[in-house]
C-alpha cells in the first residue's frame, strides 16, 4: 500500500508539473487577413476549433444595441451547405460539443470533436464566416430566442439588473454604457438590411482569429485551413474611434431597484484602466486579497467576525478599454448599506496606509499561481486563453508569461494601486433595492 501511495503521489506530482509546462503553439496568416493559432496536445483524441471575432456588445449603432450578442445566437441558423436548424444537429451526431459566449468586447465560437472530426469543425466554421444565411426568418426566430434569455437571465431573475445598473452609472458616453445583451426595442426595429451590413463589417476573417488546439497534426492541420478559409474575401479594416470618460473626482450616488429581490445590496463601482496594464493585474490581486476565499480579508471580518453581511464581494471587471472594479454587499439583519461600506472602506485604507502582511501576500501569490495552472489545464482552456491575448491584448505569449507579471508584483505596488484608484471620490455608490409595488 504504502508504495502505491507513493506511485500515485509521484504520478499526481508529473501531471500538475506537465500540466504547468510552456503552452507550444505556431502560429500564420492567411492572404484574406485571418490569423490562425494552432496547439499540439496528443494526450488525449480530442481537438477544439474555436473562433473569436472582435466584436462585442460595445460595436454598433447606439441606435442598435445587442447586435453582437443576437449574432452569437443567428450565426448558428445555417449557411448556404447547411439547413436551419442543422448545425446544432450536426456537432453532437458527430460526437461533438459546442457553445459562444459574447462580451462587450468580443464573441467567441467553439466547437469539440473526437480528433478524427477536426476537418468537420474546420468546415462548420468556415461555413459561419463565409456564407451564413441571414433571412428574416432566423432573425425572426432569433428575435424570440433573445427576449426569453432577457427574461430569464435579466428581467426575471434576483440581481440580474446589477450589471446593467454598473454600466449605465459608471459610463456616461463609451458604449460601455449599454447593455451587452442591448435593448429590445433596437433589435425589433432593426431592418434585415442593417442585420447583414453588420456583417459585411465585422465578421470578416482580418476581425477574427481561429485557433486550432488538441490532438492535431501542424502541416496537416495547416493544410486544411487554408483549404477552408482562404476562399473568404478580406472586409474593411474596423476602426474604432469611441469617445473617452472623463475621470471621476467626486462620489456619485445612484439608486436602482429590483422587483425580484428582498434584500437590498449596496454596490462601489470604479472605473479603471483597461484590462492588459500591469495596474489591472495589481487590482486583480487586491480583488482576491479582498474577497477571494473564505479567509479573505472582508469575508472573514463581515461574514465570520461581524456577522454583518450575507455576502461580500470585491471584483475586477477585465475590458479591453476600461475595467469595472466593484466592491459588492448584502446586509444581515438590520445592518445598513452605509456601515457595510463604511466596514469595507476601512479594509481598503488599511491597504493604502500599510502594506498587506508577507504571509498574505504569499497566499495571493499561490492563488494566482494555482488559477494560472488550471487556466491551461483543458485544451479549451488553452484555446480561449491563445484566441483572447492574441485578440483582445496583442500579445500570445501572455499564455506563458502571465503569472511571471503577477510574480512581479510587490506589496508595495498593492498599495500603491490602492491608494491610487481606490478612494471614495473616484467612484459611483449604487444603492440597489427591492422593488415595492408602487415604484
Amino acid at each position: 500500500m504504502k508504495n502505491y501511495l507513493l506511485a500515485l503521489a509521484s504520478l499526481l506530482l508529473f501531471s500538475q508539473q506537465a500540466i504547468a509546462q510552456k503552452v507550444e503553439f505556431e502560429e500564420f496568416d492567411l492572404d484574406n487577413g485571418l490569423h490562425v493559432i494552432m496547439h499540439q496536445d496528443n494526450t488525449a483524441p480530442v481537438v477544439i476549433t474555436s473562433v473569436m471575432y472582435d466584436v462585442g456588445g460595445k460595436d454598433g449603432d447606439r441606435e442598435r444595441t445587442g447586435f453582437a450578442h443576437f449574432f452569437e445566437h443567428l450565426l448558428f441558423e445555417g449557411s448556404e451547405n447547411i439547413g436551419r436548424g442543422e448545425f446544432m444537429k450536426i456537432i453532437p451526431a458527430n460526437g461533438g460539443t459546442f457553445n459562444a459566449n459574447t462580451s462587450q468586447d468580443r464573441t467567441y465560437y467553439y466547437e469539440i470533436f473526437p480528433s478524427n472530426k477536426l476537418e468537420l469543425g474546420l468546415w462548420l466554421e468556415s461555413e459561419r464566416m463565409l456564407h451564413p444565411v441571414i433571412d428574416q426568418v432566423g432573425v425572426d426566430t432569433q428575435n424570440e430566442v433573445v427576449k426569453e434569455e432577457k427574461r430569464q437571465s435579466n428581467d426575471n431573475r434576483p440581481y440580474g439588473g446589477l450589471f446593467k445598473t454598473i454600466g449605465e452609472n459608471l459610463f456616461s458616453v463609451h458604449p460601455y454604457k449599454d447593455e451587452n445583451i442591448g435593448k429590445m426595442a433596437h433589435l425589433d426595429a432593426a431592418t434585415l438590411e442593417e442585420f447583414n451590413a453588420f456583417f459585411d463589417k465585422y465578421y470578416v476573417p482580418n476581425n477574427a482569429v481561429l485557433v486550432v488546439a488538441g490532438d492535431i497534426d501542424y502541416d496537416e492541420t495547416k493544410k486544411m485551413v487554408k483549404e477552408y478559409f482562404s476562399a473568404v474575401k478580406k472586409g474593411p479594416e474596423v476602426v474604432r474611434n469611441f469617445p473617452e470618460e472623463a475621470p471621476i473626482t467626486e462620489t456619485r450616488y445612484a439608486t436602482a431597484y429590483d422587483k425580484n429581490i428582498q434584500i437590498p445590496a449596496i454596490i462601489a463601482a470604479y472605473r479603471l484602466p483597461g484590462q492588459s496594464t500591469r495596474d489591472a493585474y495589481v487590482l486583480d490581486m487586491i480583488s482576491s486579497y479582498l474577497s477571494g476565499g473564505k479567509s479573505s480579508v472582508l469575508q472573514k471580518k463581515l461574514m465570520d467576525e461581524q456577522k454583518q453581511a450575507l455576502a461580500v464581494q470585491a471584483v475586477n471587471i477585465g475590458q479591453v478599454d476600461y475595467n469595472i472594479f466593484a466592491l459588492f454587499a448584502l446586509p444581515l439583519g438590520d445592518v445598513s448599506l452605509d456601515t457595510l461600506l463604511a466596514e469595507i472602506d476601512e479594509e481598503i485604507v488599511k491597504m493604502q496606509n500599510e502594506l498587506i502582511s508577507e504571509r498574505d501576500y504569499q497566499k495571493l501569490l499561490n492563488q494566482f499561481e494555482n488559477n494560472f495552472v488550471n487556466s491551461n489545464s483543458s485544451v479549451a482552456g488553452i484555446a480561449s486563453s491563445l484566441a483572447t491575448y492574441y485578440l483582445l491584448y496583442g500579445d500570445v505569449n501572455i499564455i506563458n508569461n502571465q503569472l511571471e507579471t503577477y510574480r512581479s508584483i510587490t506589496r508595495e505596488d498593492i498599495q500603491a494601486a490602492a491608494k491610487k484608484y481606490l478612494s471614495p471620490n473616484q467612484r459611483v455608490e449604487i444603492k440597489y433595492l427591492p422593488k415595492k409595488d408602487e415604484q
